[in-house]
C-alpha cells in the first residue's frame, strides 16, 4: 500500500515556478543555440566554397585570403569581386586587373549565391585562422586517436533529458496529490506505450526518419566523397608535388591531352629515384598515415625498387635469362571513380577551360594519403557549369561569335559553361 502525502498549497506553488523555471531555461538554451546554429558559419562557407583554390595563409591558385580584405579599395568592392569578378575585370578596374594578372589570368569563379553576410564570415573566419601546431606527444602515445568531449556532451545531454522526464513526473505526482486533497477526480493514467497520441507521434516520428534515411542512402548511392583507400606504397603527394614542386603534369601527363589524366607507369617514378635511394625529411615532414602510423621513407622507396626490378647497389634494373625485366605493376586503387553511364574528359577541362587540379581535387599540394575531396556528384558539376565562366579567348570557342560580338559591345562580361550547352544531358550523358 502506498500513503498519499498531502502536500501544503504553498509548496505546490513553489514546485510549479520551480518546473517552468527549469522549463523556461531549456527553452532559452534551445533558443540560444539556434541563434549560433542560425548564424554564419565561415569555416563551412570556406571548406565549401574557397579551399580548394585559396588557403589562409599562403598563396595557392588563388591569393592568401587572410587579411585580404585589407587590399579591397572598399567593403562593397569585395562584395562585387566574390559575386562576380570576370565583371569587376571587365570594368578595367586596376586592382582587379593586377589581381587577375599575377595570378596566370585564372579567373575567379563567381559566388553570386553568397549573401554579403556569409562573405564577411568567411573573412573573419580566414583573418582569425592560426596555423595549426603540431602538439608534442607522449612516449608511446603515436597513433592513438586524438580525445574528443563527444562523449562527455552525450553524458551531459542524457541527464538533462532524465533530469525533465524527473520533474514531469513529480508535477504529476504532485498534481494529483492536489486534486485528491481538493476532492478533485484524477483520470486513470495510461501508460505511455498505450496511449494513442503518443503511439501515433512515434509512428509519424518513425515514418519520416525512415523516408528520409531511404532518400538519403538512395541519393548518395555510389558517391564516395572522403575516400581514402590503402595503397600499396606510401605515396606522398605533399612531398612530390608540394615541398618539392613537381608538376602535375610530369606525372598525370594525360591530363592536358586525352580523356584520362593517366596514373603513371613505375618508369617514371624511376626516372628521379635511380639517384634518390633514400628520404631525408624525416625531420622536416615525417611521414604519418591517417591513422597515426609513421612510416619509413627510405623503406617505402627500397619496395618500389622491388617493384621496378631495379638493383639499387648495382645500379642496374635485374633480368632474367631472356633479358627481360624482372619487374611488377604496383596496383594502385583508383579514388575517382564515376558512374560508367558518365562522360568526362580531363583534357577538355584541364587545356580548354583552363581548370586548376585543385578545383576538383582539392589542396592536392597538402596531402600525404590522397583522399576524393569533391563529391563528384552529378548536382555537384551541374553547379559548377552554372557558375564557372569559360576561358573565352580561347581558340575553341571561335565558333561562338554571336557571344564574341556581345562581350565586344558590352552586352556581357562572359559566358558560362550553361550558356555554351554546359547542362544539356547529352553532354555527360551518351
Amino acid at each position: 500500500m502506498f500513503k498519499i502525502i498531502l502536500v501544503p498549497e504553498s509548496i505546490l506553488q513553489l514546485f510549479r515556478i520551480c518546473s517552468r523555471s527549469a522549463f523556461a531555461v531549456i527553452f532559452a538554451l534551445l533558443l540560444i543555440n539556434n541563434s549560433a546554429i542560425a548564424a554564419p558559419d565561415g569555416k563551412a562557407l570556406f571548406q565549401s566554397n574557397c579551399a580548394s583554390c585559396h588557403n589562409p595563409l599562403k598563396d595557392a591558385t588563388g591569393p592568401a585570403l587572410q587579411n585580404i580584405d585589407k587590399t579591397f579599395p572598399s567593403k562593397e568592392w569585395g562584395y562585387n569581386w566574390v559575386h562576380n569578378s570576370a565583371a569587376v575585370i571587365a570594368s578595367g578596374d586596376k586592382t582587379a586587373v593586377d589581381i587577375y594578372n599575377k595570378f596566370n589570368k585564372a579567373a575567379m569563379t563567381a559566388f553570386p549565391q553568397l549573401k554579403n553576410e556569409e562573405i564577411d564570415a568567411i573573412l573573419k573566419y580566414v583573418d582569425d585562422f592560426k596555423a595549426p601546431v603540431a602538439a608534442a606527444k607522449e612516449p608511446g602515445t603515436e597513433g592513438q586517436p586524438a580525445e574528443s568531449n563527444g562523449f562527455l556532451y552525450t553524458i551531459i545531454t542524457l541527464s538533462l533529458l532524465v533530469l525533465v522526464v524527473i520533474l514531469w513526473r513529480a508535477n504529476q505526482a504532485l498534481m494529483r496529490s492536489a486534486n485528491e486533497k481538493s476532492g478533485i477526480p484524477n483520470e486513470k493514467e495510461i501508460p505511455l506505450y498505450r496511449n494513442k497520441v503518443v503511439i501515433a507521434i512515434v509512428a509519424i516520428v518513425v515514418f519520416i526518419m525512415s523516408g528520409y534515411w531511404l532518400v538519403n542512402g538512395a541519393i548518395n548511392e555510389g558517391r564516395q566523397q572522403n575516400y581514402e583507400p590503402l595503397q600499396p606504397l606510401f605515396y606522398s603527394h605533399k612531398v612530390h608535388a608540394g615541398i618539392n614542386q613537381i608538376n602535375c603534369l610530369y606525372c598525370h601527363a594525360g591530363a592536358e591531352k586525352s580523356k584520362q589524366a593517366m596514373i603513371p607507369s613505375t618508369n617514371v617514378c624511376m626516372n628521379c629515384h635511380k639517384q634518390i635511394g633514400e628520404y631525408t625529411g624525416e625531420k622536416d615532414h615525417p611521414l604519418v598515415t591517417a591513422e597515426g602510423k609513421t612510416i619509413n621513407g627510405t623503406e617505402q622507396i627500397k619496395m618500389l625498387y622491388k617493384y621496378a626490378g631495379w638493383d639499387a647497389a648495382a645500379k642496374k634494373y635485374i633480368t632474367d635469362e631472356k633479358g627481360n625485366i624482372k619487374a611488377t605493376p604496383i596496383q594502385w586503387v583508383k579514388i575517382h571513380n564515376l558512374p560508367d553511364h558518365v562522360y568526362f574528359n580531363h583534357s577538355q577541362h584541364v587545356k580548354v577551360g583552363k581548370v586548376q587540379c585543385q578545383r576538383c581535387h582539392g589542396q592536392i599540394t597538402e596531402m600525404d594519403e590522397v583522399y576524393q575531396f569533391a563529391p563528384l556528384s552529378m548536382g555537384w558539376c551541374i553547379n559548377c557549369h552554372r557558375q564557372t565562366q569559360v576561358q573565352f579567348d580561347n581558340k575553341y570557342y571561335d565558333i561562338f561569335q554571336k557571344y564574341h560580338d556581345e562581350i565586344k559591345s558590352g552586352k556581357r562580361t562572359g559566358v558560362t559553361v550553361d550558356e555554351l550547352g554546359g547542362t544539356e544531358c547529352q553532354k555527360c550523358h551518351y
